[in-house]
């Protein structure tokens, strides 16, 4: 398009300083105007044969032909407002095209992420296959400069991975075996071998790419009333226009004896022309879409993925977020915070017994807490030092261990035994032990909460959301004390994930109508409250498939602080979006008066389509720059 605008161009310049005049004038005129616009005219031919008549194309085309018409019959020779409506329309669809590729091409940019194969080791060769050949449980081995094809567990080796694709986040993550890889980051230094959890399909690189390409379907209500308003609106110009042309002179005709000829319709054909070219629509139909496209395409590129136009609306609108804590707020990996003992005195001595024996104890167990003790423990667990196990329901495990008693659990298993636990005043989660049926003190286990929780609590509160909410089924003191930590406005404690929906009910019944309330989390249990919220927000890297299919929002790195700033994001695409809704409406509504009266011309008419579309097109490409927002 680009060639054929600076041809016409060049050739309308060269017709200026040409003197010729007739027939061979309108010749030249007539092949420029076909240059530049024989797509339109063609579009606005076939939009007639399929029964689509009413559109910016056959705006155009009757605009354009009805100015050759009337220089044609005025015999004036003036060829050129023709020529410069069909001119700058296409300079506006150009800027339009660039828009939308360069939008697109921030999509495509993300789309890169897919890897084109997978390598698997077999006769002691490195072979390449296709991800989706890949089975769950498979080694695969991926190289410096590689994507990671599928998403596993490193069963050896140590590297950097660059996720800045996924998740906006430069610094690297380093990995090393027992870790876990996301599909989609670029290896960058060491070589790993990684056994895959899940399916290709299944992967974190499939589900982005996935979101993504479904996003552009979902409408919002912006785009679909402007959708619903360009329908109607166009057929009403082009029959107002059609008014225009004819009321008036018949009018004059009939109330002031104007005779009746083409002369007394002259003037009141050219402004029913200039009348419809201010009127095309394309400033709107163009600029709305535009605006969210770029919105989610920004978005995207800062780990946020938004499933929807109308979920960037939503979102804008948001006044309570409702937390869950494991995974969210708190990284669900427990550290021990404290020990205690039944003397104080013993406590010093009996610290490294204790922890070695929980850790022996819990070595059988995938549960947080296990893992959390063989941590803090540090040295390989021999479990041949263990026999006669016995894990009692809700409560604890039992063992002997070097010949010695030992139970480990809750304050019902200490009580089971016939022993008095201490009960510890420190919020936690409290791992009580005894051996040799003595009561041997406790471990406090505690959740460790994100480094960024605390200032994304702070930072909702500054971009504007009135409520901050945590439901969880820890202990109340646990709760209350996280709430505390992080400054949130209500806590709701010891909720099952049924508990945790009929909370959200009541959060929704009391909030008011236009006010949204979004719910964020990460687990399995948490897919329903997600569902109900009027938006949900899932933490993408490590959350489970089923919180990232029911929500509305992921966030790639599981970083509270991007909540916040989605929806800054939201807000200012959904500004842009009603600047320009404003900006169009008001200049064409003033120039569509102007029209009517005759005060404005055909150059001014192309400002009021052209300039206001090239306009409302550049200010919809800003919703695309968020990273400083």
């Amino acid at each position: 398009m680009l060639t054929r605008i600076i041809i016409a161009l060049i050739m309308t310049i060269g017709l200026l300083f040409i003197d010729i005049t007739g027939w061979p004038r309108l010749a030249l005129y007539l092949v420029v105007y076909l240059i530049i616009g024989y797509d339109i005219l063609k579009k606005a031919w076939l939009g007639i044969i399929h029964g689509r008549v009413f559109d910016e194309n056959f705006l155009m085309a009757v605009a354009t032909v009805g100015a050759f018409a009337l220089a044609i019959y005025e015999k004036s020779g003036d060829y050129l407002e023709a020529i410069a409506v069909m001119l700058f329309y296409q300079i506006g669809e150009f800027f339009q095209s660039y828009a939308v590729g360069k939008s697109r091409r921030n999509i495509a940019a993300l789309m890169d992420i897919r890897p084109d194969y997978a390598n698997i080791e077999q006769g002691g060769k490195i072979v390449k296959v296709d991800p989706d050949d890949v089975v769950v449980g498979q080694t695969i081995i991926i190289q410096p400069g590689e994507r990671v094809p599928i998403d596993g567990v490193v069963v050896s080796g140590e590297s950097s991975l660059n996720t800045s694709a996924l998740t906006g986040e430069s610094l690297p993550r380093e990995v090393a075996s027992g870790g876990e890889v996301i599909s989609g980051s670029i290896n960058m230094s060491g070589v790993l071998k990684v056994r895959t959890t899940k399916e290709f399909g299944d992967s974190t690189v499939s589900q982005i790419l996935e979101l993504v390409e479904d996003s552009a379907s979902r409408k919002s209500k912006s785009e679909n009333f402007i959708a619903k308003f360009a329908r109607v609106y166009t057929p009403a110009v082009c029959y107002g226009a059609l008014a225009l042309a004819l009321l008036p002179p018949l009018l004059l005709i009939l109330f002031n004896g104007a005779p009746v000829c083409f002369a007394t319709f002259e003037t009141w054909v050219y402004r029913a022309l200039v009348f419809l070219v201010i009127s095309c629509p394309c400033a709107l139909v163009v600029s709305i879409p535009l605006s969210f496209f770029a919105g989610i395409g920004g978005a995207s590129r800062e780990g946020v993925l938004v499933k929807g136009a109308n979920i960037l609306e939503t979102l804008s609108k948001v006044k309570t977020v409702v937390f869950d804590k494991t995974g969210t707020l708190t990284k669900g990996v427990f550290e021990v915070s404290a020990y205690h003992g039944d003397h104080d005195q013993d406590i010093a001595d009996r610290k490294a017994q204790m922890l070695e024996y929980a850790a022996i104890v819990e070595s059988s167990s995938s549960h947080p807490i296990a893992k959390s003790l063989q941590h803090a423990y540090g040295h390989p667990v021999d479990r041949t030092r263990m026999s006669d196990v016995k894990e009692i329901g809700g409560k604890g495990i039992t063992a002997v261990i070097d010949g010695k008693k030992v139970a480990a659990g809750n304050e019902k298993l200490i009580s089971d035994l016939g022993l008095t636990p201490c009960h510890c005043k420190k919020a936690g989660t409290i791992v009580h032990l005894a051996i040799d049926d003595k009561y041997a003190g406790h471990i406090v286990l505690g959740d460790v909460v994100k480094p960024t929780s605390a200032q994304a609590i702070s930072d909702l509160h500054r971009s504007g959301v009135t409520q901050t909410v945590m439901l969880t089924g820890d202990a109340r003191a646990v709760a209350d004390q996280t709430a505390a930590r992080l400054g949130l406005d209500k806590v709701y404690s010891e909720l099952l994930p049924a508990d945790k929906v009929s909370q959200l009910e009541r959060i929704l019944a009391d909030s008011n109508g236009n006010d949204k309330v979004a719910f964020v989390g990460d687990g399995i249990n948490d897919a329903p409250v997600l569902s109900r919220a009027d938006l949900g927000i899932a933490m993408g890297a490590m959350g489970s498939d089923a919180a990232i299919e029911a929500a509305d929002v992921v966030l790639m790195d599981d970083d509270p602080m991007k909540i916040g700033k989605a929806i800054r994001i939201s807000r200012k695409c959904l500004k842009i979006v009603w600047e320009n809704i404003i900006m169009a409406l008001g200049i064409k509504g003033v120039c569509l008066i102007l029209g009517v009266f005759g005060i404005v011309n055909m150059w001014l008419a192309i400002f009021a389509d052209v300039g206001v579309m090239i306009l409302a097109v550049l200010n919809a490409i800003r919703a695309m720059y968020v990273r400083k927002i």
